[in-house]
């Protein structure tokens, strides 16, 4: 049976035919390159499962083709292992500040990069299973699965319904949480507020999504802030009615910290997108994320449209209000996006998800 794909993007034709071989011994298909730019060329044209990657390379080194690789929708979840025989600890600590999920230092065992590189494609398949799409796709995954959903689903239809109205808070970061929400209709986000006061967006919520339940789990504060983007029905379930359906059902509980483990991810990710991406690039994405979150299927062709205020946008980018504003206004002019009034249409999706920016 054919295993995973592996890009080898190795710069010593010794170490690159040796690796080749060895992984093909084990059934996994190879892809090889030589320097950078050609690595990354390869796995944006062919999406391998993992890439094993030098530092030390002429022209582009193995740190730039991870910054790139992890700029672009289509390899930025791809594990990514550092190859090398630097070994400062200043060195490790780069790569792995930069994205790498491993750093293996040359020369090494067999043994020790084929544990390696089974071990990242196992977490890399389970990230897939409830990452794919926004963290609401995820939790409708698990919740196929699910023994014991008869009973979240009848204590969350006996618990209490409240109307929120839009920019309405609904807890803020730091609060002792009392409930576990679902969202009924509307649209909520969370979002927390750095050391500067600067507020970023954490996660888009929509009908059917639960949330605030990281803090019950952990039994600490809440991390995030929950204000609604327009006018919504929410449904509180009591702590204690949460947490004892938790600790009776282990389906309920193993599918909740999956969605913990999946919103980790996501936020990881999401930070490393700010660090990185360019503000143009970072409201294209945003936009993309809008309409993946949103959009309702069905809408016989009709371009994806939402209305949403600046200052919320700029705090899904990351950004300043005017410089959310002036991004949108090049789009309009490059016929990516259409404006009437506050609300923001898609015209074409796929330039905005998948052209360099």
């Amino acid at each position: 049976m054919t295993k995973a794909k592996i890009l080898v993007i190795e710069d010593n034709f010794e170490v690159r035919e040796n690796l080749e071989e060895l992984l093909g011994l084990y059934g996994y298909q190879v892809l090889t390159a030589a320097e950078g730019k050609e690595g990354i060329k390869l796995a944006l044209e062919h999406i391998p499962d993992l890439i094993l990657c030098d530092i030390m390379m002429p022209g582009l080194d193995g740190y730039g083709v991870l910054q790139i690789l992890t700029q672009q929708p289509e390899t930025s979840m791809i594990p990514f292992v550092y190859l090398s025989a630097k070994t400062e600890s200043t060195d490790v600590r780069k790569g792995m500040n930069l994205g790498a999920d491993d750093y293996i230092t040359k020369p090494f065992e067999e043994s020790v990069l084929l544990q390696a590189i089974d071990m990242r494609l196992q977490k890399s398949k389970r990230l897939k299973d409830f990452s794919a799409g926004d963290s609401g796709t995820a939790w409708n995954r698990i919740l196929e699965t699910l023994h014991g959903l008869d009973k979240l689903q009848e204590l969350t239809d006996k618990s209490v319904c409240r109307h929120v109205m839009r920019k309405e808070i609904i807890f803020q970061q730091g609060d002792k949480p009392l409930y576990l929400y679902q969202v009924v209709s509307g649209k909520i986000k969370l979002y927390w507020v750095n050391h500067e006061g600067k507020e970023i967006t954490t996660t888009l919520l929509k009908e059917g999504d639960y949330f605030a339940y990281e803090a019950l789990l952990k039994d600490s504060v809440q991390i995030d802030s929950a204000e609604t983007l327009e006018e919504s029905e929410i449904r509180l379930i009591p702590r204690e009615d949460f947490l004892r359906l938790i600790f009776s059902e282990k389906d309920v509980a193993s599918a909740f910290i999956k969605l913990m483990s999946n919103n980790i991810f996501q936020k990881e990710k999401q930070l490393l997108e700010l660090a990185y991406n360019t503000v143009r690039k970072r409201v294209a994405d945003a936009l993309i994320r809008l309409q993946d979150t949103y959009a309702t299927g069905g809408g016989n062709g009709k371009p994806f449209g939402m209305s949403i205020s600046r200052d919320d946008l700029a705090s899904i980018v990351g950004t300043s209000t005017e410089s959310a504003i002036r991004m949108l206004s090049e789009f309009k002019s490059a016929g990516l996006i259409d404006i009437k009034g506050s609300e923001i249409i898609v015209l074409q999706p796929e330039k905005l998800r998948k052209a360099p920016y």
